[in-house]
């Protein structure tokens, strides 16, 4: 993984002293509200419904377990024992004080963390692949580019203050497993016949009021130009940008409005403009980054047959194997995926003491690191395939060991109005409802692979659009309802849900699952998941199911 130098370690301590002391100004009375706003924002932090909520960057979803223990003992000192995982692969404390969080900072500088530009209108951490540098389908590690996407977005003067947040994801798999279509860029690796590496650029994907899915705007790009043409593309959204109305603000409205071709026209011409005054990147900055990413000292193993008896273990062993353990690059070798999801715990949310016990599972089994998911969920990339029984059984020991990654009950859930000032209801209480409901792994099973994503707001930081089911909550004259959609996905294929009907009080929507399942086990053909069934079919026979029962 990445290792600061002097020159990454000055300013963030600086940072950490130059927020102090606006800190402190503030909280003498010698700043107003308005004044500190930007500041705290650019901090990572927010103010939420009962206490400040302070969000931690981890870039492109990577930790060490010095790293992980340090996040533990902030969560024991600072906060109330917990963190929280989000789907931009950073984490977020729920109940920092504020006049602490300049001691937070320091204290996560001291592993090479900090919050800076989690929030805000300026490029957000650089997402991409939890599986990168070990994916069996992977073309390209993209970790040195987002990396180099990183340090280019830092601080950039440019753009610290464009029309709204941006968010870029990174994809170099066969399959996008970073939503790529659904952010403002997006930026595929790939390579020719040659072996040399290409690079796609999309823009214009988004969620939240407006969902959009992003339009390829460049081919073939050279990775040398790469920073070249993001400049460009944020150029272009920073000058065309509406900030008159921060509902129309976001480059999915400009990319519209403009249509894709216009405004790759316009990048193109940017883009040769600073071509002729900027130089590209070099190929040894390209070497100086890459070299931070090197394989581990992996063992000479052979893979193991899964149905060999030294795998063999009970019923609950064998459905984590299948479902939580994927194939690696490395003979030998396996991915593990621990999913935060387990009954009556929020998504996401990992207690301080499970991570001192994950951080000495990465170390034990994991070369001493960890990843973070799309889906708030953690993943140990390196593990040697004649561990997993180990590896397991220490897992299940602190709840950790639910095997039921990419099923239905591995919600992507947002905080809800449990914390957020802006949601309109709450989402963890109706996830653990819908998880108590569903708790017969057979029937899960039986089902199969069901992206469930659920929102408490518009602003969509559960991604719902993109859910194979989508739950929104809605106000409805002071109560909270629920919004109910299908057909959606984040893969290459994107695609935007499309909601059923009316939206549902909160004790009925367990059941109105169960009756759009019903209509997919009885209609699906073989090897169809859910998103491809609903696709097929279109929605009205769900409708039918769901809305002809509630009626009767």
């Amino acid at each position: 993984m990445y290792i600061y130098d002097e020159y990454d370690q000055r300013i963030v301590d600086e940072r950490v002293d130059q927020f102090r002391d606006q800190t402190r100004r503030y909280l003498a009375g010698e700043m107003t509200e308005d004044q500190f706003l930007p500041l705290r924002l650019q901090n990572g932090l927010y103010i939420q419904r009962f206490a400040p909520m302070m969000r931690i960057a981890i870039p492109y979803g990577l930790l060490s377990t010095r790293q992980v223990r340090k996040l533990a003992d902030i969560s024991r000192q600072y906060d109330k024992g917990y963190v929280h995982f989000t789907t931009r692969q950073n984490v977020q404390l729920n109940w920092p004080r504020l006049e602490q969080v300049p001691d937070i900072l320091a204290e996560l500088a001291t592993v090479q963390m900090h919050a800076i530009q989690t929030s805000g209108a300026c490029i957000r951490n650089t997402t991409t692949d939890p599986f990168a540098g070990v994916a069996a389908d992977e073309t390209v590690d993209p970790r040195p580019w987002c990396e180099l996407i990183r340090q280019w977005s830092t601080f950039h003067p440019e753009f610290a203050f464009l029309p709204r947040k941006f968010k870029i994801a990174v994809c170099g798999s066969e399959e996008d497993r970073a939503a790529t279509l659904v952010h403002d860029i997006g930026v595929h690796l790939h390579r020719d016949r040659e072996g040399k590496i290409n690079i796609s650029i999309l823009a214009g994907g988004g969620l939240g009021r407006t969902p959009v899915i992003g339009s390829v705007i460049k081919e073939d790009l050279e990775p040398a130009q790469l920073l070249n043409y993001l400049d460009a593309t944020l150029r272009i959204y920073n000058l065309y940008g509406r900030r008159d109305n921060k509902y129309k603000a976001r480059i999915k409205i400009l990319v519209k409005a403009m249509t894709p071709e216009v405004f790759a026209r316009q990048v193109e011409e940017e883009w040769h403009r600073i071509r002729a005054v900027t130089e590209p990147l070099n190929q040894q900055e390209i070497d100086r980054v890459s070299a931070h990413f090197t394989r581990p000292d992996y063992d000479s193993l052979a893979d193991q047959d899964f149905n060999d008896l030294s795998l063999q273990g009970s019923a609950s062993f064998q459905r984590w194997l299948k479902q939580n353990v994927s194939p690696h690059q490395q003979p030998g070798y396996s991915a593990v995926t621990l999913t935060l999801k387990a009954t009556s715990d929020a998504p996401g949310d990992v207690s301080a003491e499970q991570l001192d016990v994950i951080a000495d599972l990465a170390d034990q089994y994991s070369y001493g690191e960890l990843r973070v998911t799309h889906e708030q969920n953690l993943v140990f990339a390196d593990v040697p395939q004649h561990e997993l029984p180990k590896l397991w059984q220490a897992l299940d020991n602190i709840g950790l060991a639910t095997p039921n990654r990419g099923l239905l009950t591995d919600i992507i859930c947002c905080p809800g109005g449990d914390y957020c000032a802006l949601a309109n209801a709450r989402s963890i209480p109706l996830a653990e409802e819908i998880q108590q409901y569903f708790e017969d792994l057979d029937y899960l099973h039986d089902i199969g692979e069901l992206d469930l994503n659920l929102s408490g707001c518009m602003n969509a930081c559960a991604h719902h659009h993109v859910g194979h089911i989508g739950i929104l909550g809605v106000d409805r004259k002071g109560e909270e309802y629920y919004q109910i959609q299908i057909g959606g996905s984040s893969a290459k294929s994107a695609s935007l849900g499309k909601i059923i009907g009316p939206s549902f009080k909160r004790e009925e929507v367990p059941d109105v699952i169960k009756q759009l399942m019903s209509v997919y086990l009885e209609r699906r053909h073989e090897g169809e998941r859910f998103v491809d069934t609903s696709l097929r079919l279109g929605l009205e026979p769900f409708k039918e199911k769901v809305y002809g029962q509630k009626a009767a």
